[in-house]
Protein backbone atom coordinates (compact mmCIF):
# COMPACT_ATOMS: atom_id res chain seq x y z
CA UNK A 1 0.00 0.00 0.00
CA UNK A 2 1.39 3.40 -0.98
CA UNK A 3 2.18 6.07 1.62
CA UNK A 4 -0.46 8.35 0.11
CA UNK A 5 -3.05 5.58 0.44
CA UNK A 6 -2.00 4.93 4.05
CA UNK A 7 -2.38 8.64 4.87
CA UNK A 8 -5.77 8.72 3.17
CA UNK A 9 -7.00 5.70 5.12
CA UNK A 10 -5.64 7.11 8.40
CA UNK A 11 -7.68 10.27 7.89
CA UNK A 12 -10.76 8.12 7.38
CA UNK A 13 -10.33 6.15 10.59
CA UNK A 14 -11.16 8.90 13.07
CA UNK A 15 -13.23 7.51 15.92
CA UNK A 16 -11.85 3.98 15.53
CA UNK A 17 -9.09 2.67 17.74
CA UNK A 18 -7.19 -0.47 18.61
CA UNK A 19 -7.96 -3.68 16.75
CA UNK A 20 -10.89 -2.29 14.74
CA UNK A 21 -8.67 0.51 13.45
CA UNK A 22 -5.92 -1.95 12.49
CA UNK A 23 -8.31 -4.25 10.61
CA UNK A 24 -9.96 -1.41 8.69
CA UNK A 25 -6.53 -0.08 7.67
CA UNK A 26 -5.50 -3.56 6.55
CA UNK A 27 -8.56 -3.84 4.29
CA UNK A 28 -7.91 -0.35 2.92
CA UNK A 29 -11.29 1.09 3.96
CA UNK A 30 -12.40 3.70 6.45
CA UNK A 31 -15.24 5.84 7.70
CA UNK A 32 -17.83 6.66 4.98
CA UNK A 33 -16.59 3.83 2.76
CA UNK A 34 -19.51 2.09 1.03
CA UNK A 35 -18.63 -1.57 1.58
CA UNK A 36 -19.65 -5.20 1.37
CA UNK A 37 -18.59 -7.14 4.46
CA UNK A 38 -18.65 -10.95 4.68
CA UNK A 39 -18.37 -12.64 8.08
CA UNK A 40 -17.28 -16.14 9.07
CA UNK A 41 -20.85 -17.45 8.80
CA UNK A 42 -21.17 -16.27 5.22
CA UNK A 43 -23.51 -13.42 6.07
CA UNK A 44 -23.17 -10.37 3.85
CA UNK A 45 -23.61 -6.80 5.05
CA UNK A 46 -23.70 -3.89 2.64
CA UNK A 47 -23.68 -0.27 3.68
CA UNK A 48 -21.61 2.68 4.81
CA UNK A 49 -19.01 2.41 7.59
CA UNK A 50 -19.95 4.90 10.29
CA UNK A 51 -17.70 6.73 12.73
CA UNK A 52 -17.64 5.36 16.26
CA UNK A 53 -18.30 7.11 19.50
CA UNK A 54 -15.11 7.93 21.40
CA UNK A 55 -16.46 5.97 24.37
CA UNK A 56 -17.17 2.73 22.51
CA UNK A 57 -15.02 -0.42 22.32
CA UNK A 58 -12.39 -1.19 19.65
CA UNK A 59 -13.81 -4.54 18.57
CA UNK A 60 -16.70 -3.62 16.29
CA UNK A 61 -17.17 -2.03 12.89
CA UNK A 62 -20.48 -0.16 12.58
CA UNK A 63 -22.26 -0.15 9.24
CA UNK A 64 -25.43 1.73 8.29
CA UNK A 65 -27.19 -0.72 6.02
CA UNK A 66 -29.36 0.20 3.05
CA UNK A 67 -32.40 -0.48 5.21
CA UNK A 68 -31.37 2.50 7.35
CA UNK A 69 -30.55 0.40 10.41
CA UNK A 70 -27.09 0.16 11.94
CA UNK A 71 -25.30 -3.12 12.60
CA UNK A 72 -22.15 -3.77 14.62
CA UNK A 73 -19.84 -6.48 13.28
CA UNK A 74 -17.13 -7.97 15.48
CA UNK A 75 -13.75 -7.58 13.77
CA UNK A 76 -12.68 -11.14 14.57
CA UNK A 77 -15.55 -12.47 12.47
CA UNK A 78 -14.82 -10.40 9.36
CA UNK A 79 -13.33 -12.47 6.51
CA UNK A 80 -13.64 -9.95 3.68
CA UNK A 81 -14.32 -6.25 3.15
CA UNK A 82 -14.73 -4.85 -0.36
CA UNK A 83 -15.03 -1.10 -0.92
CA UNK A 84 -17.84 -0.35 -3.39
CA UNK A 85 -17.61 3.43 -3.17
CA UNK A 86 -17.31 6.36 -0.83
CA UNK A 87 -20.16 8.43 0.64
CA UNK A 88 -18.86 11.00 3.07
CA UNK A 89 -21.67 12.44 5.17
CA UNK A 90 -21.85 15.67 7.13
CA UNK A 91 -24.32 15.52 9.97
CA UNK A 92 -24.97 19.22 10.15
CA UNK A 93 -28.52 20.50 10.37
CA UNK A 94 -28.74 23.38 7.87
CA UNK A 95 -30.70 26.29 9.22
CA UNK A 96 -33.19 28.14 7.05
CA UNK A 97 -35.30 31.14 7.98
CA UNK A 98 -38.70 29.96 9.19
CA UNK A 99 -41.31 31.70 6.99
CA UNK A 100 -43.70 34.09 8.72
CA UNK A 101 -47.29 34.20 7.48
CA UNK A 102 -49.61 36.67 9.26
CA UNK A 103 -52.59 34.51 8.28
CA UNK A 104 -51.33 31.52 10.28
CA UNK A 105 -51.65 30.88 14.05
CA UNK A 106 -48.69 31.53 16.36
CA UNK A 107 -47.38 28.46 18.19
CA UNK A 108 -44.65 28.36 20.83
CA UNK A 109 -42.53 25.23 21.21
CA UNK A 110 -40.95 24.92 24.65
CA UNK A 111 -37.96 22.59 24.94
CA UNK A 112 -37.18 20.49 28.00
CA UNK A 113 -34.61 18.12 26.54
CA UNK A 114 -36.53 15.56 24.50
CA UNK A 115 -35.23 14.83 20.99
CA UNK A 116 -38.38 15.43 18.96
CA UNK A 117 -36.20 16.35 15.97
CA UNK A 118 -32.50 15.69 15.93
CA UNK A 119 -29.27 14.83 14.19
CA UNK A 120 -26.63 12.29 15.17
CA UNK A 121 -23.26 13.31 16.60
CA UNK A 122 -20.94 10.42 15.71
CA UNK A 123 -18.15 11.81 17.90
CA UNK A 124 -20.09 10.92 21.04
CA UNK A 125 -22.84 8.73 19.61
CA UNK A 126 -25.37 11.16 21.06
CA UNK A 127 -28.50 12.46 19.40
CA UNK A 128 -28.34 16.25 19.22
CA UNK A 129 -31.67 18.07 19.21
CA UNK A 130 -32.63 20.33 16.33
CA UNK A 131 -34.52 23.04 18.09
CA UNK A 132 -34.35 26.54 16.63
CA UNK A 133 -37.17 27.45 14.21
CA UNK A 134 -34.66 27.34 11.36
CA UNK A 135 -33.37 23.88 12.32
CA UNK A 136 -36.89 22.54 12.72
CA UNK A 137 -37.91 24.04 9.39
CA UNK A 138 -34.98 22.26 7.79
CA UNK A 139 -35.87 18.98 9.48
CA UNK A 140 -39.68 19.18 9.13
CA UNK A 141 -40.56 21.77 6.44
CA UNK A 142 -44.28 20.95 6.72
CA UNK A 143 -44.38 23.00 9.93
CA UNK A 144 -44.24 26.22 7.91
CA UNK A 145 -47.60 25.37 6.33
CA UNK A 146 -49.20 25.00 9.76
CA UNK A 147 -48.12 27.96 11.87
CA UNK A 148 -45.64 30.66 12.72
CA UNK A 149 -43.28 28.90 15.09
CA UNK A 150 -41.42 30.35 18.05
CA UNK A 151 -39.07 28.14 20.06
CA UNK A 152 -37.80 28.62 23.57
CA UNK A 153 -35.43 26.22 25.32
CA UNK A 154 -36.42 26.14 28.99
CA UNK A 155 -33.82 23.55 30.04
CA UNK A 156 -32.18 20.45 28.65
CA UNK A 157 -32.58 17.37 30.83
CA UNK A 158 -33.39 13.72 30.37
CA UNK A 159 -37.01 13.18 31.36
CA UNK A 160 -36.04 11.08 34.38
CA UNK A 161 -34.42 14.23 35.78
CA UNK A 162 -37.64 16.25 35.69
CA UNK A 163 -38.57 17.29 39.21
CA UNK A 164 -40.00 20.12 41.32
CA UNK A 165 -37.72 22.87 39.94
CA UNK A 166 -38.43 21.93 36.33
CA UNK A 167 -42.19 21.62 36.84
CA UNK A 168 -42.44 25.07 38.39
CA UNK A 169 -40.20 26.69 35.77
CA UNK A 170 -42.08 25.04 32.91
CA UNK A 171 -45.53 25.98 34.20
CA UNK A 172 -44.49 29.62 34.52
CA UNK A 173 -43.08 29.62 30.99
CA UNK A 174 -46.34 28.21 29.60
CA UNK A 175 -48.37 30.96 31.23
CA UNK A 176 -45.93 33.62 30.02
CA UNK A 177 -46.31 32.44 26.41
CA UNK A 178 -50.11 32.23 26.67
CA UNK A 179 -50.29 35.74 28.10
CA UNK A 180 -47.99 36.93 25.31
CA UNK A 181 -50.60 35.82 22.78
CA UNK A 182 -49.61 32.31 21.68
CA UNK A 183 -52.45 30.44 19.95
CA UNK A 184 -51.12 27.15 21.28
CA UNK A 185 -48.23 25.64 23.22
CA UNK A 186 -46.16 22.57 22.33
CA UNK A 187 -43.74 21.05 24.84
CA UNK A 188 -40.96 18.78 23.59
CA UNK A 189 -40.38 16.15 26.27
CA UNK A 190 -38.76 12.77 26.78
CA UNK A 191 -41.34 9.99 26.85
CA UNK A 192 -40.31 8.16 30.03
CA UNK A 193 -41.89 10.63 32.49
CA UNK A 194 -44.13 12.48 30.06
CA UNK A 195 -47.22 11.26 31.93
CA UNK A 196 -45.98 12.73 35.21
CA UNK A 197 -45.33 16.12 33.60
CA UNK A 198 -48.70 16.12 31.85
CA UNK A 199 -50.42 15.41 35.17
CA UNK A 200 -48.65 18.10 37.20
CA UNK A 201 -49.15 20.72 34.48
CA UNK A 202 -52.87 19.90 34.51
CA UNK A 203 -52.92 21.14 38.10
CA UNK A 204 -50.40 23.97 37.85
CA UNK A 205 -51.83 25.54 34.67
CA UNK A 206 -55.62 25.70 34.81
CA UNK A 207 -58.32 27.39 32.75
CA UNK A 208 -56.08 27.63 29.70
CA UNK A 209 -57.56 29.46 26.71
CA UNK A 210 -55.47 27.45 24.22
CA UNK A 211 -54.19 23.88 23.76
CA UNK A 212 -51.10 22.77 25.69
CA UNK A 213 -49.62 19.75 23.90
CA UNK A 214 -46.78 17.56 25.18
CA UNK A 215 -44.98 15.56 22.52
CA UNK A 216 -41.96 13.31 22.19
CA UNK A 217 -40.64 10.45 20.11
CA UNK A 218 -39.99 6.82 20.86
CA UNK A 219 -37.36 6.47 18.13
CA UNK A 220 -34.74 9.05 17.24
CA UNK A 221 -34.75 10.98 14.00
CA UNK A 222 -31.86 9.06 12.41
CA UNK A 223 -33.89 5.84 12.38
CA UNK A 224 -36.14 5.01 9.41
CA UNK A 225 -38.94 4.03 11.79
CA UNK A 226 -38.77 7.30 13.71
CA UNK A 227 -42.06 8.77 14.88
CA UNK A 228 -40.49 12.16 15.60
CA UNK A 229 -41.49 14.19 12.55
CA UNK A 230 -45.09 12.99 12.42
CA UNK A 231 -45.58 13.45 16.16
CA UNK A 232 -44.25 16.99 15.79
CA UNK A 233 -46.57 17.74 12.86
CA UNK A 234 -49.58 16.36 14.75
CA UNK A 235 -48.78 18.25 17.94
CA UNK A 236 -48.17 21.58 16.18
CA UNK A 237 -51.44 21.18 14.25
CA UNK A 238 -53.21 20.47 17.52
CA UNK A 239 -51.72 23.55 19.18
CA UNK A 240 -52.56 25.72 16.17
CA UNK A 241 -56.05 24.48 15.29
CA UNK A 242 -57.26 21.96 17.88
CA UNK A 243 -60.33 22.76 19.95
CA UNK A 244 -59.16 21.18 23.22
CA UNK A 245 -57.70 23.82 25.56
CA UNK A 246 -56.24 21.39 28.08
CA UNK A 247 -52.91 19.74 28.82
CA UNK A 248 -52.74 16.75 26.49
CA UNK A 249 -50.21 14.23 25.21
CA UNK A 250 -49.88 13.74 21.45
CA UNK A 251 -48.26 10.49 20.27
CA UNK A 252 -48.87 7.68 17.77
CA UNK A 253 -52.29 6.04 17.87
CA UNK A 254 -51.67 2.65 16.17
CA UNK A 255 -48.21 1.27 15.53
CA UNK A 256 -48.57 2.56 11.96
CA UNK A 257 -48.50 6.24 11.03
CA UNK A 258 -52.23 6.50 10.21
CA UNK A 259 -53.04 8.96 13.00
CA UNK A 260 -51.97 10.30 16.35
CA UNK A 261 -53.97 10.30 19.56
CA UNK A 262 -54.59 13.13 21.99
CA UNK A 263 -54.67 11.90 25.58
CA UNK A 264 -55.84 13.93 28.57
CA UNK A 265 -52.89 14.81 30.79
CA UNK A 266 -54.31 13.29 33.99
CA UNK A 267 -55.37 9.98 32.46
CA UNK A 268 -52.40 8.92 30.35
CA UNK A 269 -49.58 6.48 30.92
CA UNK A 270 -46.62 5.06 28.99
CA UNK A 271 -47.43 1.36 28.62
CA UNK A 272 -44.61 -0.10 26.53
CA UNK A 273 -40.86 0.55 26.60
CA UNK A 274 -40.34 0.72 22.83
CA UNK A 275 -43.59 0.65 20.83
CA UNK A 276 -44.35 3.89 19.02
CA UNK A 277 -47.96 3.78 20.25
CA UNK A 278 -46.85 3.37 23.84
CA UNK A 279 -49.23 5.92 25.39
CA UNK A 280 -52.70 4.86 26.50
CA UNK A 281 -55.64 6.63 28.08
CA UNK A 282 -56.63 4.70 31.22
CA UNK A 283 -60.04 4.81 32.89
CA UNK A 284 -61.46 6.84 30.01
CA UNK A 285 -61.21 7.12 26.23
CA UNK A 286 -58.78 9.36 24.31
CA UNK A 287 -59.76 12.94 23.56
CA UNK A 288 -59.26 12.89 19.80
CA UNK A 289 -57.58 11.47 16.73
CA UNK A 290 -55.34 13.83 14.76
CA UNK A 291 -53.85 13.43 11.29
CA UNK A 292 -52.01 15.71 8.89
CA UNK A 293 -55.28 17.28 7.74
CA UNK A 294 -58.08 16.49 10.18
CA UNK A 295 -59.29 16.06 13.76
CA UNK A 296 -61.83 13.54 15.00
CA UNK A 297 -63.03 14.27 18.52
CA UNK A 298 -63.77 11.03 20.34
CA UNK A 299 -64.39 12.35 23.85
CA UNK A 300 -66.77 15.31 23.74
CA UNK A 301 -66.19 16.31 27.37
CA UNK A 302 -63.32 18.80 27.23
CA UNK A 303 -62.52 22.46 27.85
CA UNK A 304 -62.87 24.23 24.48
CA UNK A 305 -60.46 26.79 23.05
CA UNK A 306 -61.45 30.35 24.03
CA UNK A 307 -58.86 33.14 23.68
CA UNK A 308 -60.92 35.39 25.98
CA UNK A 309 -60.42 33.05 28.93
CA UNK A 310 -57.80 34.01 31.53
CA UNK A 311 -55.24 31.33 32.35
CA UNK A 312 -54.64 30.50 36.02
CA UNK A 313 -51.17 29.66 37.36
CA UNK A 314 -50.68 27.74 40.58
CA UNK A 315 -47.04 26.66 40.56
CA UNK A 316 -47.02 24.92 43.95
CA UNK A 317 -45.15 21.71 44.73
CA UNK A 318 -43.84 19.81 47.75
CA UNK A 319 -41.55 16.91 46.86
CA UNK A 320 -41.70 15.22 50.28
CA UNK A 321 -44.10 12.69 48.76
CA UNK A 322 -43.78 9.16 47.41
CA UNK A 323 -45.61 6.14 45.98
CA UNK A 324 -45.60 2.98 48.09
CA UNK A 325 -46.25 0.13 45.68
CA UNK A 326 -47.61 -2.63 47.87
CA UNK A 327 -46.34 -6.20 47.50
CA UNK A 328 -47.02 -9.33 49.58
CA UNK A 329 -44.94 -9.42 52.73
CA UNK A 330 -44.20 -5.69 52.81
CA UNK A 331 -42.81 -4.78 56.24
CA UNK A 332 -43.94 -1.85 58.40
CA UNK A 333 -40.44 -0.43 58.77
CA UNK A 334 -40.75 0.96 55.24
CA UNK A 335 -43.60 3.20 56.34
CA UNK A 336 -41.80 4.15 59.57
CA UNK A 337 -38.67 5.04 57.58
CA UNK A 338 -40.62 7.38 55.31
CA UNK A 339 -42.07 9.18 58.31
CA UNK A 340 -38.65 9.44 59.96
CA UNK A 341 -37.19 10.92 56.77
CA UNK A 342 -39.79 13.68 56.76
CA UNK A 343 -42.15 12.56 54.00
CA UNK A 344 -45.48 14.41 54.26
CA UNK A 345 -47.55 12.46 51.74
CA UNK A 346 -47.78 8.80 50.71
CA UNK A 347 -49.69 7.38 47.77
CA UNK A 348 -50.31 3.66 48.19
CA UNK A 349 -50.81 1.59 45.05
CA UNK A 350 -52.78 -1.16 46.72
CA UNK A 351 -53.96 -4.56 45.60
CA UNK A 352 -57.47 -5.36 44.40
CA UNK A 353 -59.91 -2.69 45.53
CA UNK A 354 -57.28 -0.91 47.63
CA UNK A 355 -55.71 -3.23 50.18
CA UNK A 356 -52.43 -3.87 52.02
CA UNK A 357 -51.52 -6.53 54.57
CA UNK A 358 -52.47 -6.12 58.22
CA UNK A 359 -48.83 -6.06 59.28
CA UNK A 360 -48.68 -2.50 57.95
CA UNK A 361 -51.67 -1.25 59.92
CA UNK A 362 -49.80 -0.11 63.09
CA UNK A 363 -47.20 1.75 61.03
CA UNK A 364 -49.87 3.41 58.90
CA UNK A 365 -51.74 4.45 62.03
CA UNK A 366 -48.53 5.94 63.48
CA UNK A 367 -47.94 7.81 60.22
CA UNK A 368 -51.44 9.30 60.17
CA UNK A 369 -51.11 10.39 63.81
CA UNK A 370 -47.78 12.03 62.89
CA UNK A 371 -49.62 14.16 60.33
CA UNK A 372 -48.66 12.24 57.18
CA UNK A 373 -51.34 12.36 54.49
CA UNK A 374 -51.95 8.88 53.04
CA UNK A 375 -54.17 8.10 50.07
CA UNK A 376 -55.06 4.84 48.33
CA UNK A 377 -55.04 4.01 44.62
CA UNK A 378 -55.10 0.66 42.82
CA UNK A 379 -52.13 -0.92 41.07
CA UNK A 380 -54.49 -2.50 38.52
CA UNK A 381 -54.68 1.00 36.92
CA UNK A 382 -58.15 0.25 35.57
CA UNK A 383 -61.00 0.28 38.08
CA UNK A 384 -61.80 1.96 41.39
CA UNK A 385 -60.73 1.77 44.98
CA UNK A 386 -63.71 0.36 46.87
CA UNK A 387 -62.44 -0.01 50.40
CA UNK A 388 -65.86 -0.47 51.98
CA UNK A 389 -66.35 -3.95 50.43
CA UNK A 390 -63.99 -6.03 52.62
CA UNK A 391 -62.90 -5.76 56.26
CA UNK A 392 -59.35 -4.87 55.23
CA UNK A 393 -60.50 -1.85 53.27
CA UNK A 394 -62.92 -0.67 55.96
CA UNK A 395 -60.24 -0.97 58.62
CA UNK A 396 -57.85 1.10 56.49
CA UNK A 397 -60.51 3.77 56.08
CA UNK A 398 -60.89 3.82 59.87
CA UNK A 399 -57.13 4.40 60.19
CA UNK A 400 -57.51 7.57 58.13
CA UNK A 401 -56.46 6.33 54.69
CA UNK A 402 -58.48 8.11 51.98
CA UNK A 403 -59.45 6.35 48.75
CA UNK A 404 -59.04 8.16 45.43
CA UNK A 405 -61.49 6.19 43.26
CA UNK A 406 -59.85 5.61 39.84
CA UNK A 407 -57.08 8.21 40.00
CA UNK A 408 -53.87 6.79 38.53
CA UNK A 409 -51.04 6.32 41.09
CA UNK A 410 -48.65 8.68 39.24
CA UNK A 411 -51.37 11.31 38.85
CA UNK A 412 -52.18 10.95 42.55
CA UNK A 413 -48.50 11.52 43.40
CA UNK A 414 -48.37 14.66 41.26
CA UNK A 415 -51.62 16.00 42.71
CA UNK A 416 -50.62 15.25 46.30
CA UNK A 417 -47.32 17.06 45.76
CA UNK A 418 -49.21 20.01 44.28
CA UNK A 419 -51.77 20.10 47.10
CA UNK A 420 -49.10 19.89 49.82
CA UNK A 421 -47.36 22.81 48.16
CA UNK A 422 -50.39 24.86 49.20
CA UNK A 423 -51.58 23.47 52.53
CA UNK A 424 -50.70 20.97 55.25
CA UNK A 425 -54.13 21.03 56.87
CA UNK A 426 -55.26 17.41 56.73
CA UNK A 427 -58.95 18.05 56.11
CA UNK A 428 -58.17 20.55 53.36
CA UNK A 429 -55.59 18.22 51.80
CA UNK A 430 -58.06 15.39 51.61
CA UNK A 431 -60.85 17.64 50.32
CA UNK A 432 -58.62 18.88 47.51
CA UNK A 433 -57.44 15.37 46.68
CA UNK A 434 -61.02 14.12 46.38
CA UNK A 435 -62.27 17.08 44.34
CA UNK A 436 -61.54 16.57 40.61
CA UNK A 437 -59.85 19.41 38.77
CA UNK A 438 -59.29 17.93 35.32
CA UNK A 439 -60.87 14.47 35.12
CA UNK A 440 -58.24 12.83 37.33
CA UNK A 441 -61.28 11.08 38.88
CA UNK A 442 -64.13 10.01 36.61
CA UNK A 443 -67.61 9.05 37.77
CA UNK A 444 -67.56 5.89 35.68
CA UNK A 445 -65.27 4.18 33.24
CA UNK A 446 -66.62 3.75 29.69
CA UNK A 447 -67.61 0.29 28.49
CA UNK A 448 -65.30 0.68 25.47
CA UNK A 449 -62.33 2.12 27.33
CA UNK A 450 -60.65 -1.01 28.65
CA UNK A 451 -60.04 -2.53 25.20
CA UNK A 452 -56.31 -2.20 24.56
CA UNK A 453 -56.87 -0.43 21.22
CA UNK A 454 -58.72 2.34 23.10
CA UNK A 455 -62.41 3.17 23.04
CA UNK A 456 -63.79 5.27 20.22
CA UNK A 457 -61.22 4.20 17.64
CA UNK A 458 -62.41 2.56 14.40
CA UNK A 459 -60.77 -0.81 15.14
CA UNK A 460 -62.25 -0.90 18.63
CA UNK A 461 -65.72 0.14 17.52
CA UNK A 462 -65.75 -2.55 14.83
CA UNK A 463 -64.80 -5.15 17.44
CA UNK A 464 -67.44 -3.93 19.89
CA UNK A 465 -70.22 -3.92 17.28
CA UNK A 466 -69.34 -7.49 16.40
CA UNK A 467 -69.08 -8.95 19.89
CA UNK A 468 -70.70 -6.58 22.43
CA UNK A 469 -74.12 -7.76 23.56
Amino acid sequence: MSENKKTEIKDKLKGYKGLARERLAAWGVGVWSDVRIVNDAGSVFEGVILPRSETYDDLHIVVKQKTGYNVGIHVDRVVEIVELGYKEAFYHMPEKDFPVNPALPNVTLLGTGGTIASRLDYRTGAVIPAFSPGELYSAVPELADICNLKTRMIFGVFSENMAMEQYITLSKAIVEEIEAGADGIVIGHGTDTMGHTAAILSFMVQNSPVPIVIVGSQRSSDRPSSDAALNLIHSVRTAAYGEIAEVQICMFGPTSDRFGLLHRGTRCRKMHSSYRNTFRTLGDIPLAMVSRDSFEYINKDFLPRDKTRKVKLCAAYDDHTTILYYYPGMKPDLVDALVEKGYRGIVIAGTGLGHVNRALFPALERAVKAGVHIVMTVQTLWGYTQMFVYDTGRDLLNLGIVQLDNMLPETALMKLSWVLGQTDDHEEVMRMMREPINHEITEREPHNGYIILQGGLPDTEEYIKKYWK
